[in-house]
């Protein structure tokens, strides 16, 4: 069946990046054989490092809880958790008082803020936002349009935090868009956002994995990311930044480790810091995956910049070359990105081959990709319903096709995949597909799942 041989990536400018595991990974085809699994799905999830899955191998023999324990496999345990903090701590550039709270994913950190910041807060959100930062806030919510520039969405903050009631304010600001991979003004947002009085969360969970996050050289007060996205795909996340809304706020989880006293009667005595909102047996391992994809992340930053940004110039530059495909932007092509790429196919006559007409559609051309060539791209809105709805708007597409390139990308990858699509929108699927509950799927697949996994 399928095999996995783990080696080093390399990239056309000739620089050594951190290898991943399932690296040389081979897929079955509905064609017949096997294909190397080309993984421009990093996106949703990035897969393991290589070194991440071997801080964990080193952990598990001594997993044990943390915190109180006496034995020295729980005082080992303790350490390396709360060790983590500090790892993360400068991974992000925090300040020195900054909290570090361990979460499951970046939903996870956002709905912990929402839930601690002070009544009455207005919160200022752009309709661009992914839905893990647009959706938990209350009815204190102001949602800011699409903006068509960076400066539109300066001056859209500014106006729109002018116009807020006395009280605390919040600005949610996104690093990259998980739809287009557009950097945003962040230092000039946020530096809207202090003349305003208001505060900033950065949702960094698509910036953090692709470019340095620096809290204190941007300014902002808070930082979410996910360790799935960062390759420590071991349910980690982090809610990172002032301490002083949160040790105001009613534990998120009322448990083990939030109190310091539970009294026969009477009140309730919780912890302060990052205890007070992690109830619970803790997940060590997964933060000790994320702070080990941290530090090593931290070491090759260089590397994998420029690793990436060689493969995302070779696949925009060969995506120009295919007639009919339309890159979605926000802010116009030359915009500064990271390594995502969303893309919808201008309407267009079947040719010779029937087929082919109907290949338009992303949810069929991300099937085909996957079933005949061993590629693996997304479809769909990608939980950024409005700001997705907003950029097809006019060109009768109802979805997007989503491809994101990162450790586990190679040029052979972007390459095929070029090729692929070139052939898929010329002359469609080689095999006939059919469309189940919702979602293409080819209508002979002998291809079985790994037996392993069975």
């Amino acid at each position: 069946m399928s095999s996995a041989v783990e080696h080093p990536q390399q990239s056309d400018v000739d620089v050594e990046v951190p290898g991943v595991v399932g690296s040389g990974l081979r897929v079955p085809l509905i064609t017949g054989g096997t294909a190397e699994y080309a993984n421009l799905d990093h996106g949703a999830s990035a897969p393991c490092l290589t070194a991440v899955r071997d801080a964990v191998d080193a952990l598990l023999p001594w997993y044990a809880s943390v915190h109180r324990g006496a034995g020295f496999a729980s005082q080992v345990c303790t350490r390396v958790y709360e060790s983590a903090r500090d790892v993360l701590r400068r991974f992000v550039g925090a300040r020195r008082d900054d909290s570090v709270i361990f979460t499951r994913n970046t939903t996870d950190a956002v709905n912990l803020l929402a839930a601690a910041v002070p009544d009455g807060t207005s919160v200022v959100v752009f309709d661009t936002e992914h839905h893990a930062a647009l959706l938990p806030w209350g009815s204190e919510v102001r949602r800011l349009g699409i903006p068509a520039s960076a400066d539109e969405a300066v001056r859209a903050l500014d106006e729109a935090l002018a116009d807020c009631p006395e009280g605390p304010k919040l600005a949610v600001l996104t690093g990259a868009s998980n739809v287009t991979g557009e950097l945003w003004p962040v230092a000039e947002l946020a530096r809207v956002a202090r003349r305003r009085g208001a505060r900033t969360l950065l949702d960094a969970a698509q910036l953090a994995p692709h470019r340095p996050v620096r809290i204190a050289e941007l300014g902002v007060d808070h930082v979410v990311l996910s360790g799935h996205k960062l390759y420590a795909p071991f349910g980690a996340g982090a809610l990172i930044g002032r301490a002083d809304w949160l040790d105001a706020a009613p534990p998120y989880l009322a448990g083990g480790g939030a109190t310091r006293a539970v009294p026969d009667d009477g009140v309730i005595d919780w912890n302060t810091g990052p205890e007070r909102h992690e109830a619970g047996s803790p997940n060590t391992v997964g933060v000790h995956a994320l702070a080990t994809a941290c530090r090593v992340w931290s070491e090759h930053a260089e590397s994998i910049i420029a690793h990436e940004d060689a493969l995302l110039i070779r696949l925009r530059a060969g995506l120009r070359d295919i007639p009919g495909l339309r890159e979605l932007s926000l802010f116009g092509p030359e915009h500064a990105r990271v390594g995502v790429v969303s893309l919808t196919v201008q309407e267009r006559d079947a040719g010779q081959n029937g087929d082919a007409g109907q290949a338009r559609d992303p949810g069929l051309l991300a099937s085909a990709l996957s079933a005949e060539h061993g590629i693996g791209v997304r479809d769909g809105l990608f939980c950024a319903h409005r700001a997705v709805r907003h950029l097809l708007a006019g060109s009768g597409a109802q979805r997007a096709l989503r491809v994101s390139i990162g450790l586990g990308t190679t040029t052979e990858h972007v390459d095929r995949f070029v090729d692929a699509l070139r052939g898929l929108l010329l002359d469609g699927p080689s095999s006939r597909y059919a469309l189940v509950e919702g979602g293409w799927v080819p209508e002979h697949d002998p291809r079985g799942f790994p037996a392993a996994l069975n």
